[in-house]
């Protein structure tokens, strides 16, 4: 008489990506908590307001992927991306920001995110980059994969023009547009085309934008020159 054959036993269900949410708007953290619940195939282990809560969460919740906002007050996103990489944290960091600009990527990436999406992807997008993520895959949102080719492709040295490259120095410097002026002996609505060319150069809105982000591409140099 033949011996029955044992059930087979059933393949383990694979584990639901732990997902640690870091965002410093109370409303943005309850829609994507609810978003992500709402999916069989995440689990919301916890919620961070800030960088630094962030970064101690992650140390004791072991998430796969930490979802982090840049601005947030107290410590920003991109330190706290750094600080998780300084811990050897294994998670894998997916930015979700509204600013796609030079001067918030590039930090973002160097400091170790593994994507870069903007909040306003739509929801299945989201939740593809997340597995994505945890699955130690690169995501990036269009618009900044337009802007890192972009960044590749321009050589930094000669981004801007001489004169536009005089401008930024002084604004670097602290001095005003009338300053400015005073001291290229030129007028101050050229000083403000040249602001508007170098601000449209280097994917920035504004005046602190533009100098960050002249310092991150080596564009200037610490040293300041004397106030006008």
């Amino acid at each position: 008489m033949s011996r029955p054959h044992p059930e087979p036993t059933p393949a383990p269900a694979s584990a639901a990506i732990r997902l640690l949410i870091a965002d410093d708007h109370p409303v943005v953290r309850d829609g994507l908590s609810g978003m992500f619940a709402a999916d069989p195939g995440f689990e919301v282990v916890g919620e961070a307001a800030d960088g630094a809560e962030a970064v101690r969460l992650a140390g004791s919740l072991e998430p796969d992927v930490v979802l982090m906002d840049l601005r947030m007050p107290g410590t920003d996103g991109v330190t706290a991306i750094a600080e998780l990489a300084k811990a050897g944290c294994t998670a894998r960091v997916l930015v979700l920001t509204t600013y796609d600009s030079d001067s918030y990527v590039l930090p973002a990436i160097e400091a170790g995110a593994t994507g870069y999406l903007l909040k306003d992807a739509p929801r299945d997008e989201l939740l593809r980059a997340v597995r994505a993520a945890a699955n130690r895959e690169a995501v990036l949102s269009p618009s900044v994969a337009a802007r890192l080719m972009n960044r590749v492709r321009t050589p930094a040295p000669g981004l801007l023009s001489p004169r536009e490259g005089e401008v930024l120095k002084w604004v670097a410097a602290g001095a005003t547009n009338r300053e400015v002026a005073a001291r290229l002996l030129i007028s101050e609505a050229t000083v403000k085309t040249h602001l508007l060319n170098v601000y449209g150069k280097l994917g920035v809105g504004d005046r602190a934008a533009a100098v960050a982000e002249a310092f991150n591409r080596g564009l200037l140099t610490p040293r300041k020159p004397n106030r006008p």
